[in-house]
């Protein structure tokens, strides 16, 4: 098998070039690849495409990033894998997608939960599916990612990269669309009771980050995710014996093994507010302690009021 091209950081907007003409409507586009591939007579065409991307994929005619980003395998591969779970499973539905920037680097901040990382993945498939621009988000992922086994490998070919601000900053700086989860696995795995309840941000690394690129901070808000498995509990003995930073107790996992790992189905809503600019702060704002604390809280309460919001409209956790 051939090497894959590494795509140099000035090739950011000929890749941003390439993925507009995936927009709604214009020929090429995502949804009349896959009109395409159904009913009266797309078979022919949805071969040929799978053909070819074997070819590439077996030549190496195919590019890579510096941070090991696949384009074309996160769009014919992965996404496509986790569309059926976004669209008819989780049914998530998506609000404020004009509030992410259409060109230039930005910071997503997003509330984390659901004991398993399924909510970044979500948002991903958000970000691409539902933006006219059909922008690619690269999630800021921990560690214990990177240490694992085969997920180490996808989470790179679908763009994500380690939680570092050295990261962070060189993808905002080539203009790309970051997001960060600030709460870590303090949110992530947190108890059923403790649900839509924000943990803490950290210090603000990420304000200071995107401080320093001059980007627009956009807050997010997922509802839905809580419920996909109900933590009743945490077994720290098989965390520490598995070196995990917790063992989730559900109603139905370890109990039915397997089965006890499908996630509920719960219905699922996706919000973007209103961007916070930082290109009009000072230069030295990013040193300075009393303006990140500001700005990490304002993003972390409006993430918080916005959840109350969405959780008072909502008619059901299923529907």
């Amino acid at each position: 098998m051939g090497d894959a091209k590494v795509i140099p950081f000035d090739e950011g907007d000929r890749r941003r070039a390439r993925e507009s003409a995936g927009r709604p409507g214009e020929p090429g586009g995502p949804e009349e690849e896959r009109a395409a591939g159904g009913a009266g007579g797309g078979l022919d065409e949805a071969l040929a495409r799978g053909f070819a991307f074997l070819r590439r994929r077996l030549t190496g005619a195919y590019e890579v990033d510096e941070f090991g980003f696949d384009p074309e395998l996160t769009d014919e591969v992965l996404l496509r894998l986790l569309r059926p779970l976004y669209e008819r499973y989780f049914r998530v539905e998506v609000r404020g997608i004009e509030n992410v920037p259409a060109e230039g680097g930005a910071l997503l901040v997003s509330n984390h939960s659901g004991t398993l990382p399924l909510d970044g993945l979500m948002l991903q498939v958000a970000v691409h599916d539902r933006h006219p621009a059909r922008r690619q988000l690269r999630l800021l992922a921990a560690d214990l990612v990177f240490r694992l086994p085969v997920v180490n490998e996808l989470a790179r070919k679908a763009g994500h990269t380690r939680a570092c601000a050295e990261d962070a900053r060189e993808l905002l700086d080539r203009g790309e669309l970051v997001g960060v989860m600030p709460e870590g696995f303090k949110g992530l795995g947190k108890p059923f009771a403790e649900r839509y309840k924000l943990q803490r941000f950290g210090r603000g690394g990420f304000v200071a980050t995107a401080l320093r690129a001059r980007v627009p901070i956009v807050p997010c808000s997922i509802v839905g995710a809580e419920e996909i498995y109900p933590m009743i509990g945490n077994s720290r003995v098989l965390a520490r014996l598995l070196g995990l930073p917790y063992f989730p107790v559900t109603p139905t996992f370890p109990w039915l093994g397997l089965l006890g790992a499908v996630p509920l189905p719960t219905k699922w809503t996706i919000e973007f507010g209103e961007p916070i600019e930082t290109a009009d702060q000072p230069s030295e704002a990013a040193e300075d302690p009393m303006v990140m604390f500001q700005l990490t809280d304002q993003v972390r309460e409006t993430i918080q009021h916005t959840l109350y919001k969405l959780l008072v409209a909502r008619r059901s956790v299923f529907f």
